[in-house]
């Protein structure tokens, strides 16, 4: 299982629909994965434990894990390309 945590500023509202649509999307991939909501400032002590990081805004510290800095989930723009972008990265090992 792969463990995704999905920050926004707050961790609420953007968090959740960021999440819900590329949760639907790894898992239509056939990629097991856990998504933990988180706001940016919590994120470095949120993020060691997890594979990836998947945020809607710039993060300077995540504890060492790898951050997918995006806006498409919400813009709807490069959907695939990011989903194909982190899937990439968690078959290969390279997401932590």
């Amino acid at each position: 299982m792969h463990k995704i945590l999905v920050a926004c500023g707050t961790g609420v509202a953007t968090a959740a629909v960021v999440a819900e649509t590329l949760g639907q999307a790894l898992r239509s991939r056939g990629l097991s994965v856990e998504l933990t909501l988180g706001a940016i400032p919590d994120v470095p002590s949120q993020a060691p434990g997890h594979d990836m990081v998947v945020s809607t805004m710039p993060i300077a510290d995540a504890g060492g894990v790898r951050v997918v800095h995006t806006l498409a989930f919400l813009t709807g723009v490069g959907i695939e390309a990011v989903v194909d972008r982190i899937e990439a990265l968690l078959r290969s090992g390279r997401a932590d």
